[in-house]
């Protein structure tokens, strides 16, 4: 459907129509953003001018830049009635720069799986199964920078299926599954940073996404869980193993304006379901109110190798809770007033050696109070946008770069404050 207040004439997809050089641009050369896109070739950027596109975008072709001119005045809006915003399949492939919102499943979503019956069943255990890693090879190569997505079904930015990949500098809130979600990934070699993300049911969730993958810079606050790490057995490649989470805010994980995720999860920081040996460093983690960080096993998937250090973990219900009965994990110089099972640094310390397995710990027992509908999540303020949107596209090749964690030091008390945007 045309944008919304755009003007332009209608043409035909084709190479024939594709304009002088390696700019498409909507609505000057084509009315829609899907016509945009078939006619792009491999390195082209789409530049969208402001406008509300009521379409949803499959984006199939490797190396496109998918763009918009303006942040918070290019908007794809779902109506809540289309079940996806924009999908990349495309390798190399980059979204940036717009909003997205209002579509019943996923605002942006990453993924090798081309088979569109399949992309329109979300996600999780009803939608792919395990095996599908064979038929469906993990799409390599992907960028979102800048985005802001609120308000739809399912995820905000969504990585299935889908490595070498970098999620930055963007916005989720208002989605009853998570506002960032990177999953069945081995290696992933992705990096999530510099985003914030609120208001969700969870605000970054990472399910059997393993090897590779870093969680740095973001601001995590007000939903109703802020960051898991889970393994499980509806997806393939478990057991989740081998990432980084550093550096991050996350406060204030209870919000009850926020839509309701089915397991009812509610007042967590972090927590690591079944993942193993990945590394919890130097974040902010505050004011939540049934447990900053907890480690757990669900069914079949023990937690082990988990090393939680250097965080700054005061003022949650529980700050520290270890529920596995693995020894293997370990916690040290996190600062905490609380912890379950008593004296837990001191009994499971990083740097000991024999520890035993100690009784499991609990959370600090919080009713979640009932979700609200996504859509019924308010709009978000304006957020940052390019500094030059004409500048050259950078396809997403050669990603996620070099990743120096070390730049990434524990965040301030002061930074647990809203910002203003």
């Amino acid at each position: 459907m045309a944008a919304t207040g755009c003007s332009g004439t209608d043409s035909d997809s084709g190479d024939a129509r594709h304009p002088a050089g390696n700019v498409v641009r909507v609505p000057q050369d084509f009315r829609t953003v899907q016509q945009a896109v078939d006619v792009a070739r491999a390195g082209d950027t789409v530049l969208i001018s402001p406008g509300v596109y009521r379409e949803s975008v499959q984006v199939t072709k490797d190396r496109v830049v998918l763009r918009g001119t303006d942040r918070n005045a290019v908007v794809f809006d779902g109506g809540v009635r289309l079940v996806n915003g924009i999908t990349v399949t495309g390798a190399g492939s980059v979204v940036e720069n717009l909003t997205v919102h209002g579509y019943l499943a996923n605002g942006v979503l990453f993924t090798g799986v081309t088979d569109k019956r399949l992309q329109q069943r979300g996600a999780g255990g009803s939608a792919y199964d395990p095996l599908d890693t064979a038929r469906f090879p993990a799409v390599r190569g992907f960028r979102a920078t800048r985005v802001t997505a609120y308000d739809n079904g399912l995820y905000g930015i969504y990585a299935f299926d889908a490595r070498n990949g970098v999620i930055e500098d963007s916005y989720a809130s208002g989605h009853p599954d998570s506002g960032i979600y990177v999953g069945q990934c081995k290696p992933c070699e992705t990096v999530v940073r510099g985003n914030t993300v609120e208001r969700n049911a969870v605000g970054i969730e990472l399910t059997n996404a393993s090897e590779g993958l870093s969680v740095l810079g973001n601001r995590i606050a007000r939903n109703r869980v802020g960051v898991t790490v889970n393994s499980n057995d509806l997806e393939a490649l478990a057991p989740q193993h081998d990432a980084l989470i550093a550096g991050n805010v996350v406060v204030d994980n209870n919000a009850a304006d926020t839509p309701q995720q089915a397991d009812g999860g509610f007042g967590i920081g972090i927590g690591i379901g079944g993942g193993t040996e990945n590394r919890v460093l130097r974040n902010l983690i505050r004011g939540n109110r049934a447990a900053g960080v907890v480690v757990t096993d669900p069914a079949g998937h023990p937690a082990s190798g988990n090393r939680v250090e250097g965080n700054r973990a005061t003022g949650n219900g529980t700050d520290l809770v270890l529920a596995s009965v693995d020894p293997g994990n370990c916690f040290s110089d996190n600062g905490p007033a609380t912890q379950s099972p008593d004296g837990l640094e001191a009994r499971a310390g990083c740097g000991s050696r024999g520890r035993r397995a100690l009784p499991a710990g609990r959370t600090t027992p919080v009713e979640a109070p009932p979700g609200v509908p996504f859509s019924q999540v308010p709009a978000p303020p304006d957020q940052p946008s390019m500094p030059d949107p004409k500048a050259p596209g950078r396809p997403a090749t050669d990603l996620p770069g070099s990743v120096d964690a070390d730049a990434y030091p524990l965040p301030k008390a002061t930074d647990a404050v809203p910002r203003r945007r």
